[in-house]
């Protein structure tokens, strides 16, 4: 076993992808010679070539229209989108374009992308850098949203994703970068079909995503000497969900908290508690809760960043607020 960041997982798997098959290459904003705004890419150009890793300029419509064309035309494109917030510059791009044309197409048109951006907030970069819209794009038919929380996803999520024939969204909480865990030498592709249990437990279900699964893991920790054994459920894919995953941990547990990064309104939280509901009515001893962020652009200042964001406190506290 290997300890790694988040970083250093996804930066050998872009190594790996590059070195396995040639019709692969990086486009993004500073992807290059400044080795990527988080260092993802840090090295890669001076190893695979400005071919292959390609500097574009700061049009985020220009450069996702380009990886559309590539991906049309053979190739197995990687464009970097520095962060959620940007990626609305190329929404036409993603919805109308590349998520469309296999069914405009009659079937004739795969669009083999795949779209990483960085997503989340809690580093001070404000409410043009830091919004949690995942759940926007989990909306659309057509896409494939991935969103890794652990260095083994994102070290093995990329390769899968590139042998989809259609286009794959990854969403990094950038949050996560600096976390730390274990790979084994021989760490390969995963499945990118399915929810993970990151801990078991019987009293209730925290269902998490990304950088929150974290926020739910400290939780159940914290809960853990009350006697509240918490099952933790890692998303991992926000479209399709693992709804089957879901159900049948709510079969167990009878109680659910869903930890969403995002906003309340028209949430993945509230998808989520709807299909639970739909599903799972006469398992659930409680109504679904939720602990989201506050719906606000996020503050600059960071007590106030803070408080806007899910909390430790958050969650302890709705797990608390099921059992009284």
């Amino acid at each position: 076993m290997t300890t790694v960041t988040y970083r250093e997982a996804m930066r050998a798997a872009l190594r790996e992808a590059l070195a396995r098959d040639d019709r692969v290459f990086l486009m993004g904003e500073d992807v290059g010679r400044y080795g990527g705004c988080y260092a993802v890419s840090l090295g890669l150009l001076e190893e695979f070539g400005p071919d292959r890793i390609r500097d574009t300029p700061l049009s985020e419509s220009a450069f996702v229209g380009a990886g559309i064309g590539a991906a049309l035309g053979g190739m197995r494109p990687i464009v970097e989108i520095m962060t959620v917030n940007f990626s609305l510059l190329a929404l036409d791009q993603i919805i109308n374009n590349a998520a469309t044309l296999l069914h405009m197409s009659g079937g004739q048109f795969n669009v083999p992308l795949v779209i990483r951006m960085t997503t989340g907030a809690g580093r001070q970069l404000a409410a043009q850098h830091s919004h949690s819209l995942e759940g926007w794009y989990a909306h659309i038919p057509g896409l494939r949203i991935l969103t890794p929380a652990t260095p083994e996803d994102a070290r093995g999520m990329l390769w899968p994703a590139l042998a989809d024939p259609d286009p794959v969204l990854i969403f990094e909480n950038g949050a996560l970068y600096n976390d730390r865990g274990e790979l084994p030498a021989d760490a390969g592709a995963v499945d990118i079909t399915s929810a993970a249990v990151r801990r078991p437990g019987a009293d209730v279900t925290i269902i998490a995503y990304g950088g929150t699964v974290r926020t739910a893991l400290a939780a159940a920790e914290e809960l853990a000497p009350e006697g509240v054994e918490c099952e933790v459920i890692d998303l991992r894919v926000l479209r399709p969900l693992d709804t089957a995953t879901l159900l049948a941990s709510v079969g167990r547990t009878h109680r659910a908290v869903v930890v969403d990064e995002g906003w309340r309104s028209g949430s993945v939280s509230a998808e989520i508690a709807a299909r639970l509901t739909e599903s799972a009515f006469y398992d659930l001893d409680a109504p679904v809760a939720r602990v989201c962020s506050a719906e606000v652009p996020i503050p600059y200042a960071k007590h106030l960043e803070e408080a806007a964001l899910p909390s430790v406190a958050g969650v302890v506290a709705a797990v608390d607020h099921l059992g009284s």
